[in-house]
């Protein structure tokens, strides 16, 4: 009885133990900002290549892109010129995540004005 009791407790203890796996995909998201603020490291069309591979790994993994993903992005391909991808990027995440709505309308509103 004692050992059937302990396998129950190891069993349940265990049980509890399982790791999960986090809800959004970064992949080099992180790396990529630090890039950015550290301004010498890598260029703009380099990070910009490392975020759209982000989105497409989180993709084919079938997971949600981090939130800043396309923010961040959007920043990018307005540094570029690109304002339509700019923009396009800006929506992706406000649709993505309706809290940052603010703050990227007011980015949007600074892109413009610079």
């Amino acid at each position: 009885m004692k050992r059937l009791t302990a396998a129950t407790l190891a069993a349940i203890a265990l049980a509890g133990c399982k790791t999960t796996e986090p809800q959004y995909y970064y992949g080099q998201y992180t790396s990529t900002v630090y890039s950015y603020f550290k301004a010498d490291s890598h260029s703009v069309d380099e990070q910009i290549s490392a975020l759209e591979n982000v989105i497409q790994t989180a993709e084919r993994k079938n997971k949600p892109v981090a939130p800043g993903v396309h923010a961040h992005l959007g920043m990018l391909y307005f540094e570029t010129g690109n304002d339509a991808l700019g923009a396009e990027h800006f929506d992706r995440e406000k649709t993505l995540f309706p809290e940052s709505t603010k703050y990227i309308d007011f980015l949007l509103t600074s892109v413009k004005e610079a």
